[in-house]
Parts: C-alpha cells; structure tokens; sequence
C-alpha cells in the first residue's frame, strides 16, 4: 500500500496544483463579473428602456434596432462612449437607408446582400471611414435583407436607431464610482508590491537564502500586470471623466493619478533590477554590508507610507520624509570592492529617485536629494 501511494503521489501532487489553479480561476472569473455587473445591469436595462419606447411612446411594432443600438453604443467600457453613440447611429443609418431602398427595387437573395453590403460600406467609407461606422453600416444592411426585408419602413427603422440612440446617451452619463476610484487603488498596490519585493529581498539576503532570491525575483517579474492594471485604470478614468458630465468635479483627482503612472512605471522596473541585484549577490555567496538590510527595509517601510497615503485618498508626498531619509542613508553605508554589491547599492538609489518622483519631485529635484556616497575602499 504504502508503495502504491508512493507510486501515485505525482499524480495526486497535480491534481492538488489543478485544484489550486482551478479555484484561483474561479475567484478570477467572478471578480471580473463583479467589477463588470454595473455594465450589464446598465446595457440591459438600457435595452429594455429602448424597446418600451419605441414600442409604447412611438408606436412601432417591432422596433428590433432600438435595443441593438442602444446595447452596441454602450458596449462592455466606458472608453469614447460619445463618439461611439454618434458612429453607431450613423452607420445603422447608413445601412437601414441603403438597404431598405435596395430591397425596395431588387428584394432580398443571396446577390442583394453582396450588392447591398458593398454599398453600404462603400458610402460608410465615403462618409467618415471610421470603423465603427463601416462595420455597422453593413451589419445593419445584412439584417435588413436577410430578416426584416419589409418595403417603406426605413423611417421607422431609422427612428428606432436614434431611440436606442438616445437611450445609450442618456445611461452613458450615469457612472459609478467605482472607475474613478480604481486608479488611485491600482497605483496603492502597485506601490505596496515593491514595499513587499524590498522586504522579501532583504530576507534572502540576510539568510542567504539563494532559492527564496529566485522566487522574489520570480515574483518581480510578474509585475507587469499591476503596470498594465494600473495604465487600464488611469485610462478607463480618463474616459468616465469624458462620459459623463455629472463626474467633473472629480477630474483633478484622476489626473494626478494618472500623472503616477509614469513614475510608478519606473519605480517598479527598477525595484525588478533591484531584486535581480540582490539574487545575484545572494547566488554568489556575497553578503550584504552592514546596513544594506537596514537600508533595504527603511526603502520599504517609506513606500508603505506611499502606499496607506494613496489607499486612504491622501497625497503621495506623505511619504517623501521617509524616502529622504532613506536617500540620506545610502550615502553612510559602507562600500566595497564587490562588483555585485556595489551595484545593489547604485539600484538603491536609483529606485529612491524614481519613487520621490511619484511623490511629486521632478528628476531633478530627486536626484539632487541624494547625497554622496561614501568612497570605495579598493
């Protein structure tokens, strides 16, 4: 038995790591339908609203584009939602027009749809040549066509597109304020993860430890998806901001944060040469000097300050006190003839330098705060 359970413990090993990944998967897919549900409530109820407008206010009987436009102008983000609404209409308009006409003289098959696709995105491509505009134009003209091929009823048709229009207009100024906060919450836990990075670093060197360097240096290179988080942030904030009137007073806020995405963008690669410093130093069986822990655990403990300060909706600059006096204690550690160490130390300095910049210093400004440093001692 006990060979048996042996034998099988590879196995039971994956399917241990399946089970683990299968479940981080799980609590993946439904936080993206959290962060995604006002979206949904908001396309169909806006739907919904399309339809008994047309249907009750305008008396048509199958408005069969109101929803459709209303859904596709409103899409699954908050990015150009305006320009979106006025492409999508003129292209439905372009193709409803199009085809109602083309049926009216030729009737529907299987050349009336080349004929009349071709048309449609010919005059769309004449009229503007965006690609919203060109797609929907032949969308439209397809369905026209091929399922709704009733003579005369382009006005209706047309009617029923500015419905879903207008409806798609209207929910787009209604925003949460969710997106307007994701910026400054993507910018605090980037921040925090290279406090986390510095103090994982400055364990393994302290022990020694070459496979926990490699695991934190494993674990800095994953940070990409935080940067690109936190671009989709600043970018989808940006873009509630141009929406939705009713949010402009909280512009300032959301441009500062997406003025960090830049200095935090750099902040994180250099903390990534950092931790690849360390790991090289440690797989070299080079100890840190005296104070190089320290040194590494202040830097964290400096961003951390950053990190509460922007979680609690309060100004990065909170923490420049620290980072200073960190910047201050890199030029009284002690230097060395070693290659690998030296270069843990330039990293230092340079990741202070990017982070006083995420606290509002200019490049100038944060590398005229650090002092000299010690002479080598060859």
């Amino acid at each position: 038995m006990d060979d048996y359970l042996r034998s099988d413990a590879p196995v039971v090993e994956a399917l241990d790591r399946a089970w683990d990944r299968s479940r981080l998967s799980v609590r993946t897919r439904f936080r993206r339908l959290r962060s995604r549900m006002f979206l949904l409530v908001q396309c169909a109820v806006s739907a919904g609203v399309a339809w008994w407008l047309a249907t009750d206010v305008f008396t048509h009987p199958s408005p069969f584009f109101a929803p459709i436009v209303a859904v596709v102008c409103l899409g699954m983000s908050y990015g150009q939602r305006l320009r979106r609404v006025f492409e999508v209409a003129i292209g439905v308009a372009v193709g409803i027009v199009t085809a109602d006409v083309f049926v009216h003289v030729a009737g529907s098959g299987p050349w009336q749809i080349t004929v009349v696709v071709l048309a449609s995105m010919t005059l769309a491509s004449l009229l503007d040549g965006a690609p919203v505009i060109v797609i929907q134009s032949a969308v439209q003209s397809i369905v026209i066509v091929a399922l709704v091929a009733t003579p005369g009823q382009a006005f209706n048709r047309w009617t029923d597109a500015l419905i879903g229009g207008a409806v798609a207009l209207v929910a787009a100024t209604v925003v949460p304020q969710a997106p307007l906060r994701r910026p400054r919450v993507a910018a605090a836990e980037a921040v925090r993860k290279i406090g986390e990075l510095l103090r994982r670093a400055a364990a393994s060197a302290r022990d020694g430890d070459v496979e926990g360097a490699a695991e934190v240096l494993a674990s800095a290179r994953g940070t990409e998806s935080l940067l690109l988080e936190l671009r989709s942030a600043a970018d989808e904030g940006l873009s509630v901001l141009t929406s939705s009137p009713f949010k402009r007073h909280h512009a300032p806020g959301v441009r500062k944060m997406v003025d960090l995405v830049e200095p935090l963008d750099r902040a994180m690669r250099s903390t990534r040469v950092l931790v690849r410093r360390v790991t090289v130093a440690v797989s070299r069986g080079e100890p840190l000097p005296p104070g190089y822990e320290a040194l590494l655990l202040e830097l964290a403990s400096a961003t951390d300050v950053i990190g509460r300060a922007l979680s609690e909706n309060a100004s990065p600059e909170i923490g420049r006190p620290a980072l200073l006096a960190v910047a201050t204690a890199t030029g009284e550690v002690p230097r060395t003839s070693r290659l690998a160490t030296e270069t843990v130390l330039a990293q230092v300095r340079s990741t202070i330098v990017d982070l006083l910049q995420v606290t509002g210093l200019d490049v100038d400004q944060a590398i005229a705060a650090l002092p000299p440093e010690r002479p080598r001692h060859l």
